[in-house]
């Protein structure tokens, strides 16, 4: 009778291949979803159908497909469908991020406050906390790596850097050392809420009679995981109230909320936009860095190339650069976006629904269907972008698109502050490091891949040596700009 059922669900028009009885697909893109997808696509079309458990979900994988469906359907495919693990276990106390929430009218008042918070003009702003963070992160790791003469691992130090920038931006406080119990405490269950966002590994979002098993591993684990988040979201919003009472407060976005009487925002709306800031930042500056430094580490020829580029703009005393500066240097603007294109931090977008009944290709996509954007096989598209698997800055010389922040209304609000904070870190390491690998480095883009299960695309770790361009001018420039000198 089941299998009946899931037959008669199927979307009709759409091929795609047979999965099991009861599971679906499922077993066939536990590793490395997005390039399963992509690998189908070959066969079954841009877009075709696969069933997880008794869900049917479209999967778009090409450019010129993805701008069908999400840009000229963008208000019929603007919301977001609900799964079991994430939205009725992980932030059945907190609320959910703006990105996993479904379309309403409290999404829409977190999304204008966002918006205004990550304008041009507001990012603008921000500038002088990503100077300090991004200068903490090339003295740490003159530090750390012994003015070049050691390799370390950089994951804990990328990682404090995107924790840092979004504890400033969003509630203007910042952890001082890699050794703080908070910095262990929310990396720690970030990590593990990541996972649970995943739309490959919780068999109970799509198999609910995995859900009677009330004690089972992975709903247990949920829970824990978001008690212990509650704990430190509800201290750092806490602690802000009082310094704003206190006029102690140092501006920030979620001051701005409180402060701006036209938000009306309750609560759970306010935690909302605090988790979006830690998630996303968290995800996105520590996957796009560690991938960069492992690519800058084999390819001396992408570092010349860039450092030159920069020196037409910048003294060897200037190697800090301008935090203000609006992305002025067009090789390293490129370069973030090559990094972004062929590593994109999530490979397979954050699912979509549809509002109601939308055309493709004479094609009927009913209201409420379950739409996947593989942004890692758009971005492999050989048809949008010509040796898709070369690593290429200069690519992007001529205006193209990238889907690594998604398509249409519900893409990545964040994406200029990204951007801002990606282009001044690389910047700042190449212009005054040369990164170097020890020993063996893998950046392939599929073979380099350490967890190809997890919802976000992380490189395997590795060591790499910060080598100083100049010591004795780096030194100085250091010890002009952050209080703590240096040797």
């Amino acid at each position: 009778m089941n299998e009946l059922y899931r037959r008669s669900i199927r979307i009709p028009g759409f091929d795609g291949p047979r999965g099991y009885p009861l599971i679906g697909n499922i077993p066939q893109i536990r590793n490395n979803a997005s390039e399963q997808y992509r690998t189908w696509s070959e066969k079954y079309g841009p877009i075709f159908q696969v069933q997880l458990g008794n869900k049917p979900v479209l999967v778009v994988n090409s450019a010129e497909m993805a701008h069908k469906v999400f840009i000229t359907n963008t208000q019929a495919t603007n919301s977001r469908p609900m799964f079991y693990t994430f939205h009725s276990v992980v932030s059945s106390t907190a609320g959910f991020t703006i990105g996993t929430s479904p379309f309403n009218d409290s999404l829409k008042r977190r999304r204008k406050a966002a918006a205004s918070a990550l304008n041009r003009n507001a990012i603008h702003t921000y500038a002088p906390f990503i100077d300090l963070e991004t200068k903490e992160f090339i003295a740490d790791a003159y530090r750390i790596g012994k003015r070049g003469s050691a390799a370390f691992d950089p994951v804990p130090l990328i990682q404090r850097l995107s924790l840092n920038l979004s504890l400033t931006l969003n509630w203007g406080t910042r952890i001082e050392s890699l050794d703080n119990e908070l910095f262990e405490e929310i990396t720690e269950v970030e990590e593990y809420i990541s996972r649970f966002r995943s739309t490959t590994s919780n068999w109970q979002d799509y198999v609910p009679l995995l859900r009677w098993n009330l004690l089972g591993k992975s709903s247990a684990l949920a829970r824990e995981m978001r008690a212990r988040r509650d704990v430190y979201i509800n201290r750092l919003n806490e602690e802000l109230k009082q310094r704003i009472a206190e006029g102690t407060y140092e501006p920030c976005i979620q001051a701005n909320v409180l402060l701006d009487p036209e938000a009306k925002l309750d609560e759970e709306e306010l935690k909302s936009i605090s988790l979006t800031m830690v998630a996303g930042g968290l995800d996105t500056i520590t996957t796009f860095v560690s991938w960069a430094l492992a690519v800058l580490s084999v390819r001396p020829d992408i570092q010349r190339k860039a450092y030159e580029a920069i020196c037409q703009l910048y003294t060897p005393e200037q190697m800090l650069c301008d935090p203000f500066d609006d992305q002025k240097c067009k090789y390293v603007a490129n370069l973030v976006k090559e990094f972004l294109r062929s590593f994109p931090p999530l490979r397979l977008a954050l699912p979509r629904e549809t509002t109601r009944e939308i055309m493709v290709e004479g094609r009927k996509i009913p209201a409420g269907t379950t739409i996947f954007l593989n942004a890692w096989a758009c971005n492999m598209d050989p048809k949008e972008f010509k040796n898709p698997y070369e690593f290429r800055p200069d690519r992007f010389i001529e205006n193209k698109s990238i889907f690594s922040y998604g398509q249409g209304s519900r893409m990545c609000a964040g994406y200029l502050l990204g951007n801002k904070e990606l282009y001044i870190l690389m910047m700042r390491i190449i212009s005054c490091y040369k990164i170097v690998a020890d020993g063996h480095v893998d950046c392939g883009s599929l073979s380099g891949i350490d967890d190809p299960t997890s919802l976000v695309t992380t490189p395997k770790r590795y060591s790499v040596y910060f080598m100083p361009r100049d010591k004795k001018e780096l030194r100085r420039a250091l010890n002009n700009h952050i209080p703590v000198q240096i040797s």
